[in-house]
């Protein structure tokens, strides 16, 4: 069968009533957490594991990917309206989206925003139907010592991708891996870092961790945090929609910054960020009168770009995420442990055992899609409204949920203890500039990492120089290596311009 019969087969899986359901609570609860700043779709989906742990894995996950999506459509509006980004995707929106809203044309900033969400989704989920069986046929042939190599490419970018230091990046996931070896040893039977307690027996389980590190630290570190925002809501004057010269400004920029997002969101050290930062520098490029003059001041194109990319961006990053179990974002690295929480592991075998529920999921990504748009622009008067929101009710109601959360999914005291522990370890990372995202990646994928790697090594009967013998495992490692090393170098380039720029200015 070919990709667009199996696409077919899953979009008629995809119309059951409560699968609709699943769809339509993730895309609500997404826009919802988009549109209030510092409460990302990561944070969302790590608060929602415990409360799915007996649901349906298709439409768990199906709410999973909603939230996703629904995450990036919500996060224009506050970048527009209040020039805050709910989400660190949107802030590239806010440049000129908020310079439009000033001007009395918040509205077909809106407009431009949702519609090239639409445009961007439907062609990116569609290339991710696509090329998603070609990437699993490459994957397929993959060895032991490719998969470990594979793994550590993605541990180097992920650690590198997040957070403003390599080294912090890398301390992060080195936290994790060290919590991944926490209980039995999966080949010899044996304890390992239990330290005589009987619950550390079974490891530490990645729901707790992901709620602890997201949403207790999260909200921890916005209690730490006293200052107060006292930004105004700008309101939407007119029509929410766009003249003609605003639709021809916007198409373009729209496909644009769709091919410029769905690449850069496969790729290992990829992401929304970069994608919408990369469309914004694009279209301001290209741009020709009267936008040119109007980038910094209020140009339509650079709504539409970016946005475009970041939502062309998040369907980008299920294409690693389902064919070969990496995630590339935090949202993905709570994904997939949502995965792993219903026995499922993303990855090319993924599509042979369980092809109804891949195939449902990606379809159901397209009817995701079609929701978001008909909700954000006729609701918007209802998103605006939850900025209203007191911050500290807001977070005190994450930890309760977080809470009963984690005591409904494991009735254990001690698993509770381990909330705390975690929640206070998130908030100290993030005090000192750790990243998050690392430690849960490392629990997830250490694991996984030490298995590929303790069978090579037995096939090569201890032979380390195997890691370099296959193709494909050298040219990972390689790459592996130059990601770790590349930012260092540019580093030490800027410092040294800066420096050099400095003492010139002194003389």
């Amino acid at each position: 069968m070919s990709s667009f019969d199996f696409l077919m087969q899953g979009l008629g899986a995809a119309l059951d009533p409560m699968l609709l359901l699943y769809a339509l609570i993730g895309v609500t609860l997404g826009t919802m957490v988009g549109v209030l700043p510092g409460i990302g779709p990561a944070l969302t989906v790590a608060l929602l594991l415990p409360v799915t742990y007996g649901l349906d894995p298709a439409g768990s996950l199906i709410m999973f990917a909603g939230i996703y999506y629904g995450g990036m459509y919500g996060g224009s509006t506050t970048s527009i309206l209040l020039n805050t980004p709910g989400e660190s995707a949107s802030i590239v929106t806010a440049l000129e989206g908020n310079k439009m809203a000033r001007r009395g044309r918040g509205g077909p900033a809106l407009a431009t925003a949702a519609i090239g969400s639409f445009v961007a989704g439907l062609i990116a989920t569609l290339l991710l139907a696509f090329l998603a069986p070609h990437v699993v046929k490459l994957a397929l042939v993959f060895g032991p010592r490719d998969y470990f190599a594979l793994m550590v490419l993605a541990f180097v970018t992920v650690s590198a991708a997040f957070g403003d230091s390599t080294l912090r990046g890398l301390t992060s996931l080195f936290v994790g891996l060290a919590l991944a070896c926490i209980g039995i040893d999966q080949l010899t039977g044996q304890a390992r870092l239990a330290w005589g307690v009987p619950d550390l027996l079974d490891g530490i389980e990645v729901t707790t961790l992901a709620v602890a590190m997201f949403a207790v630290g999260e909200a921890l570190a916005i209690a730490g945090n006293h200052a107060g925002t006292d930004d105004e809501v700008i309101a939407v004057k007119g029509s929410v929609w766009m003249n003609r010269s605003d639709w021809k400004r916007s198409w373009l920029p729209w496909l644009r910054g769709t091919f410029i997002g769905f690449p850069i969101g496969s790729m290992p050290a990829g992401g929304a960020d970069i994608a919408s930062f990369l469309s914004y520098s694009t279209e301001r490029k290209l741009a020709k009168s009267p936008g040119k003059e109007e980038f910094g001041h209020g140009a339509i194109e650079g709504v539409a770009g970016p946005e475009a990319a970041n939502n062309a961006a998040a369907a980008g990053t299920l294409v690693p995420l389902l064919t070969l179990g990496l995630p590339t974002t935090a949202t993905a690295a709570i994904m997939l442990a949502g995965f792993q929480q219903f026995g499922l592991q993303p990855g090319p075998l993924l599509f042979a055992t369980n092809p109804g529920l891949v195939w449902s999921l990606i379809a159901s990504l397209l009817i995701a899609n079609l929701m978001l748009l008909v909700l954000n622009l006729p609701l918007i008067g209802l998103w605006v409204k939850l900025l209203s929101i007191p911050r500290p009710w807001l977070y005190a109601g994450i930890l309760m949920f977080a809470t009963l959360g984690t005591i409904g999914a494991n009735p254990s005291a001690f698993e509770l203890g381990l909330l705390l522990v975690f929640g206070i370890m998130g908030y100290a990372m993030r005090l000192f500039g750790y990243p998050i995202a690392p430690v849960v990646v490392g629990l997830i994928l250490g694991p996984m990492a030490e298995q590929q790697l303790r069978r090579a090594l037995s096939i090569s009967q201890g032979d380390w120089t195997t890691l370099f013998q296959s193709g494909v495992s050298a040219t990972l490692l390689a790459l592996s290596a130059i990601a770790l090393l590349l930012p260092l170098v540019l580093r030490a380039i800027g410092r040294g311009k800066a420096l050099s720029q400095f003492g010139g200015d002194e003389d």
